[in-house]
C-alpha cells in the first residue's frame, strides 16, 4: 500500500508549510514602508484604495477603473493628487 499523500502529491510531513515570518507584504515590500503611489477609486457607495510602487503599475490600474466608471484619483508620495486626464503626466515624471 502506498503511503499517504496530501493534494499537492507530497508525501506527509515531507514539505512542511513555511513559517509566517518569512512571507512579504508584497513583492519586495517590506512591512512598514510607505508606498510611493496611492489609487483611490469611488462609485456609487464603494471606495477602493490601491498603494503600489510602480508609477506604470498604478497608472495602468487607474485606467482600466477609469473606463469602468470610477472616478479616479492618483496621489504620489508629494501628496499631489492626479485625475485622468493627468495621468500621462505622471507617466513623464
Amino acid at each position: 500500500m502506498l503511503p499517504w499523500r496530501a493534494s499537492n502529491c507530497h508525501a506527509a510531513g515531507e514539505l512542511p508549510p513555511k513559517p509566517a515570518a518569512t512571507r512579504r507584504t508584497g513583492a519586495g515590500q517590506r512591512k512598514g514602508t510607505p508606498l510611493a503611489y496611492k489609487m483611490i477609486a469611488e462609485r456609487d457607495n464603494e471606495k477602493c484604495s490601491f498603494a503600489r510602487e510602480s508609477r506604470l503599475l498604478i497608472v495602468a490600474k487607474a485606467k482600466v477603473w477609469a473606463s469602468e466608471g470610477w472616478k479616479v484619483v492618483i496621489t504620489d508620495q508629494d501628496g499631489k493628487a492626479y485625475a485622468p486626464p493627468e495621468f500621462d503626466q505622471l507617466l513623464a515624471a
